[in-house]
Parts: C-alpha cells; structure tokens; sequence
C-alpha cells in the first residue's frame, strides 16, 4: 500500500525540484552549421577546441607572454626533411626580420655550373597578430621537395600587429620580396624572372597587395597563390572595427557570423588590432588594406584562389578571382565544400586539405618549372 504523502506547508513546493539546465561549451559549432562540415573536421574541432578560449578572446598582452597556453595546433601533416634549412636577417624600416630557407640539393649541369632556380616567398596566415615561422613550416618542406629540387622557398617572418600595425606588415612583406629578388638571387642561383608569392588568409591578402606592388614595380611574378584571402576590409567593418552587418556586400560574412575557425568577431578583433580604433582617416582610401579597391587590376599575374564555404571570407574571395578574370587575367578558382576557413593547414586529417596542397604543387610547377 503506498504510503501517503503528509505535507506541512504548500505541496508545491514541497515537490519542486530545480531543473536540469545544460548549456553548449563555449564555441561550439552552432546547430544549423553542424550537418554542412566535413565529420572528420567536426569530430578534431569538438576534441581540441570546445570548450576554449579562441586566442582573439584573450587579451593580446596575455597571449604575448604565453602562446602555447592558448594556441591549439593540430591537423598538420610533417613535411619530409630538405637539403638544407637556414635563417637569415632582412632589413626593413625600423629594424630587421627574420626570413627561413628551405633549398632543395644543388643541380649542376653539363658546363658544371649549377642550375638556376625558382623562388617561392611564403606569407603565413594568423590575422596579422598571430603566426610565425613555424606555422607553415611543413607545408615549405613538402613544397620544396614536390618541385623536383627546381624550387627553394622562403618563409617571412613579418613583425605583427598590434605592436606593429599597417602598414608595417605589408611594408615588411615588400621589402622581403625585393630582398630576395634583388641581393639574394645570386647567393642562392634564383631566376628573377621565375617567382611566387603566396599565402593563406592574412597571408593571402599580403600576397595579393605584392601581386599589384610587383606589376607597378615592372617585376616579373609567375604566380600568386591566394588561400582563403582578406581581400576587402572597408566594406566590413565600421572605422571603429565592428562588423557592419546591414551594409556588408558579401552574404557569406552574415550566413558563417558564428562558424568555427573564424568568427564574425574574431575578424572584427583582426581589424581593430591590424589598423587600431579607429581605422585612421587616411587609411580610407588606401587599396593595400583593401586590394579589392585596387584602381588598377591590369596585368596581374596569374592566381590560384582558394576559397572555403563554410568561411565568412569566401565570398570575397571569389569576387576578387572574378575582377581578376575580368580584367584578363588567368584565374584558377576552386571552393572547397564542407570546409572552415582553416582547412589549407589541416591535409593531415582532411581530404580538401591534401587535394588543396596537390593543386597549389601542380600550380607552382605549371607557372614556374614550366611555363
């Protein structure tokens, strides 16, 4: 027989019981986004990044004492070993930075005389705040040894933001490039007539600015290789650096403001620490934060663009490789589905990763060792 209930007070309360509330971990991969991603992306993402703090949400003096507290690195597939890996010193305004080279074995011909190579120069990605030279650091091993021992690359360690803001980057990345061009083609037998640029996101938008910067200087340039690329800044972003959803022109900015990888916000904290708040007013009309304003599309050379669809910045992406095609210049453009805005990083673990790295080799073969 049950045993019946003696409530002294008010029976309601007397059966309350608070309810079970669950939150999702911080950064987690929003619902509606979720079926779009590569599972083999979703499952690396809900085992190393959910639940932490992106860098962007830690303030930059925090992260500037300690990266590897809040750096999450993964995906990355090791690069085999090359000939030989040196660094040296290249001076730029203010100061010096640093520039990694990885050479293949010397060639020498019938004459004895060693064989002239190509040159690619590397711009990693990280916003202008984040990276460095060990960022791409595999992906330089395995380019080099791809290229039949006919190309050496170089990884420029450019000062970032925001203890070095625009255009101290882009100005960096210039004086690298005509370094390399001008005093080292020499030292290391480079055919100034055969080089790259080339790079993802923040590292896309520096390659773009030098494709313009190298037609203007009348500086031959093979190829530009723009992977998931800032292209267009000013049209974002209010001066003050915040997102301006209702006049924005790309629909990828408002479909991904949550998506993995690359936030809305974390673009927006990009702009803030690469051009300060407010952008300065003479910033408004300068082309080299915004290569999509560019006067001049003209004569450029050819560009691989890569773009990825679950990235805010695929939309521009692919509306720079279209002014590029319209002004007559050769274009190859690819969109990778199912992809976040990391993906050129992670052919460790992705298969538009590993397809991404066989069309950029195909690329830098067909422009410099063959074209």
């Amino acid at each position: 027989m049950a045993q019946q209930k003696c409530y002294r007070g008010d029976p309601a309360l007397h059966e309350f019981r608070a309810q079970e509330i669950r939150q999702p971990l911080h950064n987690t991969i929003p619902e509606e986004l979720l079926p779009r991603f590569d599972p083999v992306y979703v499952e690396y993402y809900n085992k190393y990044n959910v639940g932490r703090l992106h860098t962007h949400e830690v303030p930059i003096e925090e992260y500037r004492k300690d990266p590897a507290k809040y750096t999450i690195f993964y995906g990355n597939e090791p690069g085999p070993d090359v000939f030989r890996i040196t660094e040296q010193q290249c001076p730029v305004e203010g100061g010096e930075i640093t520039i990694r080279i990885f050479e293949p074995a010397p060639k020498i011909d019938d004459q004895g005389q060693p064989v002239t190579r190509a040159a690619y120069i590397n711009f990693h990605g990280g916003g202008w705040v984040f990276g460095g030279l060990n960022t791409d650091h595999d992906y330089c091993k395995r380019l080099v040894c791809a290229l039949d021992g006919d190309v050496v690359v170089f990884d420029v360690d450019y000062r970032l933001s925001p203890e070095h803001r625009f255009p101290i980057p882009v100005d960096d990345c210039w004086a690298a490039f005509n370094w390399i061009h001008s005093q080292k083609a020499d030292e290391f037998t480079l055919d100034p007539d055969r080089f790259a640029v080339g790079g993802p996101s923040a590292g896309g938008h520096l390659a773009a600015v030098l494709g313009h910067l190298c037609r203007d200087a009348q500086i031959p340039l093979r190829l530009q290789i723009l992977s998931v690329p800032v292209c267009d800044l000013h049209s974002v972003f209010t001066p003050d650096g915040k997102f301006d959803r209702e006049n924005c022109p790309y629909d990828s900015y408002r479909e991904m403001e949550f998506t993995p990888a690359l936030p809305t916000a974390r673009m927006a904290y990009f702009h803030r620490h690469f051009l300060g708040v407010p952008r300065p007013a003479a910033s408004e009309d300068d082309w080299r934060i915004s290569p999509m304003l560019a006067p001049n599309f003209q004569d450029l050379a050819p560009a691989l663009v890569s773009t990825a669809e679950l990235d805010p910045l695929r939309d521009e992406g692919e509306v720079y490789a279209a002014k590029l095609e319209a002004a007559g210049n050769r274009v190859e453009l690819y969109r990778y589905t199912g992809t976040p805005h990391t993906f050129p990083s992670l052919e460790g673990i992705l298969d538009s990763g590993r397809l991404y790295r066989e069309r950029v080799i195909e690329a830098l073969k067909r422009e410099l060792l063959h074209g």
